[in-house]
């Protein structure tokens, strides 16, 4: 009998889960992948600044945490943050690159800042997207030779499984407009999945070449292509089971 998952969303939730990060350990395996890829990998920051190898920020406090977990070696995945506004306090994006930004896009498109959200620090832990014909990993626990050509293949989807979740946590907290400062490879990722994002200024070197973007939650969720509609449904429930435990939706 043939037991292949059918879809991106039977496949991805058969290997992996998302969840809110609401636990102290779930929290500190977010931090964990962010020190591993933000500082050990790319060194956006210094590995001197967390000794006890846990990257953190001031942001942090006033954001929604999501973890992606590898259920079979239950091993850290992947991790993305919704920052949210803070009265007039800026946005990452805003406290850093506002040089960067396309002042008539603000002017010309007026928005409640209580509204708005700020997507940031979505990372896939590198053991995550090694080839798949390597005997060992750099941080040890999941070994790619152990796995499945159809497990590997889902390890793509983390990366755009982060953003769906963290449209979702925007969504339900009714943060509609999302920012987020992005490499040139994750916009035309997302743009494969139907996640069409608007640029709103110029290239500048913050953590790597990137640039200030935008979409709206509605946007998203009526474009998202059809193969990963499930997969959004999916995760949607996820979410919103975790966010009912912390608040009622009524």
């Amino acid at each position: 009998m043939n037991t292949t998952p059918k879809t991106y969303a039977e496949a991805f939730l058969t290997y992996f889960n998302v969840c809110l990060s609401t636990t102290e350990q779930e929290r500190k395996d977010v931090s964990r992948i962010r020190y591993r890829v933000y500082c050990e990998e790319f060194g956006y920051e210094s590995k001197d600044t967390f000794p006890d190898g846990l990257e953190h920020d001031a942001f942090d406090a006033q954001s929604t945490h999501c973890l992606v977990t590898h259920k079979a070696s239950n091993t850290p995945a992947g991790c993305v943050r919704v920052v949210e506004t803070l009265g007039n306090d800026p946005l990452p994006f805003e406290k850093f690159c506002a040089s960067s930004l396309d002042r008539k896009f603000f002017e010309n498109n007026p928005m409640p800042r209580e509204n708005m959200c700020e997507v940031s620090r979505l990372a896939v832990d590198g053991m995550f997207r090694r080839r798949s014909g390597e005997q060992s990993t750099r941080f040890g626990g999941v070994h790619i030779s152990d796995m499945t050509q159809q497990e590997l293949r889902t390890f793509p989807l983390i990366a755009v499984s982060c953003f769906l979740a963290a449209n979702i946590m925007a969504d339900l907290s009714g943060r509609i407009y999302l920012f987020a400062m992005m490499e040139p490879f994750l916009p035309r990722l997302l743009k494969r999945s139907g996640i069409n994002f608007t640029k709103i200024g110029e290239n500048i070197d913050y953590h790597g070449l990137r640039a200030p973007y935008f979409v709206t939650t509605t946007e998203v969720k009526e474009n998202v292509v059809p193969e990963l509609a499930e997969l959004y449904a999916a995760i949607h429930e996820l979410i919103a089971n975790d966010f009912r435990k912390l608040v009622p939706l009524g």
